[in-house]
């Protein structure tokens, strides 16, 4: 099931990407919102896969709405006008549709979408020995195996694995929900480290290739009951 939201000021094409969706290939949920303030408190509640963001609406430019945006899901912008595409290049969005949008249209920016969900958000990751992530304008595979550390920067995350870091725009509690839980353990509010890469533990830090990474208090307990089984 993708999840969507879709943002417009006009009614009609908000029936008409509902209508869209619901001939779609693959089951779509979705809810649509009229007011820019309503779907971002929406959004601060719940997590959506996908959201089709007009551009041009009275209180907030879409470009905008997406701007503010912390850690913004895949975005497919549906507008009327033509001169806001390179907005949407340089957004890294999924997709641009002009309106009128025609069904076929729709149907193949949707499809790109949930081919891109599928392999950056494996069902169960547990049957995986790597992950997808996306980096820039690419997608890159990296092996679980592969995995030191990763570090929490701000709106990005530092994926530190035997070859080299990778930067992602992600959350670090995102990420670790992706993770096989026997695997990967947080140690801190931005870091969580991979359990067999661990080469020593001393007071409160952990060191990890020559690296030394910190526990903090909130995660020191668990933290060591982890340990503990495996002494």
């Amino acid at each position: 099931m993708m999840k969507c939201l879709a943002l417009d000021d006009e009614p009609l094409a908000l029936e008409i990407i509902e209508d869209f969706a619901k001939r779609a290939p693959f089951p779509m949920q979705i809810r649509t919102f009229e007011n820019a303030a309503l779907a971002l408190r929406y959004l601060q509640e719940e997590t959506v896969d996908l959201i089709f963001l007009d551009i041009k609406m009275p209180d907030i430019t879409g470009i905008q709405f997406l701007k503010s945006l912390k850690h913004p899901p895949m975005v497919i912008f549906t507008t009327a006008h033509e001169e806001y595409a390179l907005d949407g290049f340089n957004l890294d969005v999924v997709d641009y549709l002009l309106k009128p949008i025609p069904f076929e249209r729709f149907i193949r920016a949707v499809t790109k979408a949930h081919e891109y969900m599928s392999v950056s958000q494996p069902k169960s990751q547990a049957d995986n020995d790597y992950i997808f992530v996306k980096t820039e304008y690419k997608i890159i595979k990296i092996n679980l195996e592969d995995i030191l550390y990763i570090e929490a920067l701000k709106d990005y995350i530092k994926i530190y694995t035997q070859h080299q870091p990778v930067l992602t725009l992600k959350s670090l509690k995102a990420f670790e929900s992706r993770l096989p839980k026997d695997k990967f353990i947080r140690v801190h509010r931005s870091y969580l480290v991979a359990m067999n890469k661990i080469n020593s533990v001393e007071k409160n830090t952990v060191m990890i290739a020559n690296q030394s990474i910190p526990i903090s208090e909130g995660y020191r307990d668990r933290f060591y009951d982890v340990v503990a089984k495996y002494s």
